[in-house]
């Protein structure tokens, strides 16, 4: 049920060995308290993300409250998850900045990926998990995880690093100490904690060194100007509606973002199994409900001008440390972030991060991603001696590093992570077939009618 919590004991502790589950509650006071844990862990990735893409962070918070509300109705309570801004979109928002897009043709691309992600959740539900990992083996998830990290190296040095190179620098250097050194909530918003670090050297060094000359990336020139420019700040309201705008859909852009899909499918899946083992409860039935809720909660964002929302590890590890899985807790979390949509000062402070800053946090952040498509690897020990395993998945590597553009018609082309993340799944199932893979086992044998992967899922 997605309301009408038990009061858990006494309301005010946990015994040894207990846990308050999705259903139970705590005293309010102290659910106040969970949830506001919930905000800060939330808080970091939801705004930096939506300021790498060039959307609006004051609108892709206040959206994140509105998608996590919808979820927790959608799974009637049954997952407790907070939907932050997803990093998978990153790649293809940059492509489509790069490509001369603007906000609306990025949040109209995300828009037709939330359907597809319902769509896909519909599918799961009916059909059940087994399905996705079947088309979705984690030798191709792994690689679409990867490319969609390592294809945005040419972001990092023909935009943001250019811009400050030092700063850049310094704040790469600054975040890694952070996420390695500190343990806990310090280590765990180690990338908010760079930002901030960035961003006040970046003030001093104009109070300092005065303007910089360098790429300026608003006109695409060189020229001599502030590293922080608080102009848009000053002219902010507190206290104010957010600056709403609808999606524009270009097909281009869709293809660009559409192999985002495959990594949320497979962050979904894990998340979400991740809570049920911490709940003790079965969450396969929910699983479709989950994915569907997910691709609900994008699409819903992106209308408005908002991010793309995922299920976040962060809240999750939020749940591990504090045993309190209730619901409520999140209900709480998700009206405070709607709030903060109201505060259009605070996110023109946010949207003033310099360039050099996002250099210094993107060069992590991607490379990241990147180094996650490999743990899925190892985690499922993909063959990679095996060439049906090793020659698509290297093939689409090298394409969206590139990035390698192929032009399809006069007007349309694929490039980069999408065209990367087609030669993967494509390449892998065509060549099952010509190999004649049993699907059941990856062994040689009769060809399938249909085809599917043989990996171990995730």
């Amino acid at each position: 049920m997605a309301f009408g919590w038990k009061l858990h004991g006494d309301g005010r502790g946990l015994a040894p060995g207990e846990v308050v589950r999705p259903d139970e509650r705590l005293s309010w006071p102290r659910m106040v308290g969970f949830g506001a844990q919930h905000v800060i862990a939330m808080f970091g990735a939801t705004f930096v993300f939506p300021v790498i893409m060039g959307l609006d962070p004051n609108v892709a918070i206040m959206m994140s409250g509105v998608a996590t509300i919808l979820f927790l109705l959608i799974v009637q309570g049954k997952i407790p998850s907070y939907l932050g801004t997803s990093a998978s979109f990153v790649g293809g928002a940059a492509a489509i900045t790069a490509a001369g897009g603007d906000k609306t043709t990025i949040t109209g691309a995300i828009l037709v990926a939330g359907v597809v992600l319902a769509l896909v959740g519909v599918a799961v539900h009916y059909l059940g998990v087994g399905a996705i990992n079947r088309i979705f083996p984690p030798v191709v998830t792994g690689a679409v995880v990867m490319l969609i990290g390592f294809g945005l190296a040419y972001v990092v040095a023909d935009i943001y690093w250019p811009q400050d190179p030092w700063i850049a620098l310094i704040t790469m250097a600054v975040t890694a100490v952070i996420l390695v050194a500190f343990k806990g909530f310090v280590g765990r918003i180690g990338i908010l904690l760079g930002l901030v670090v960035g961003f006040a050297l970046s003030w001093g060094a104009d109070r300092v060194f005065g303007n910089i000359t360098a790429l300026n990336a608003p006109i695409g020139k060189v020229d001599s100007h502030p590293r922080v420019d608080f102009s848009k700040v000053a002219d902010a309201d507190l206290f104010g509606a957010p600056h709403l705008h609808g999606p524009g859909f270009t097909v281009s852009a869709i293809v660009l973002v559409l192999p985002a899909v495959i990594a949320l499918i497979a962050e979904n899946i894990g998340h979400v199994k991740a809570v049920g083992e911490m709940t003790g409860t079965d969450v396969d039935p929910y699983m479709g409900r989950a994915i569907f809720a997910d691709g609900v909660g994008t699409a819903v964002a992106s209308a408005v001008g908002g991010s793309p929302t995922t299920t976040y590890a962060e809240n999750i590890g939020v749940m591990a440390a504090t045993r309190v899985y209730s619901t409520a807790a999140y209900y709480i979390a998700a009206v405070v972030a709607i709030l903060f949509g109201f505060m259009p000062k605070f996110g023109a402070l946010v949207a003033a991060t310099p360039g050099g800053v996002l250099g210094g946090i993107t060069v992590i952040l991607y490379g990241m991603i990147g180094v996650l498509g490999a743990k899925i690897w190892i985690e499922n020990r993909v063959d990679f001696s095996d060439p049906v395993n090793m020659v698509p998945i290297g093939a689409g590597i090298i394409l969206a590093i590139g990035p390698v553009s192929h032009q399809i018609t006069g007007s349309f082309s694929l490039a980069g992570i999408a065209l990367g993340t087609i030669v993967v799944l494509g390449g892998y199932h065509l060549l099952r077939v010509i190999a004649g893979r049993s699907p059941a086992t990856g062994e040689p044998g009769p060809a399938p009618a249909r085809v599917e992967g043989s990996d171990s899922s995730t």
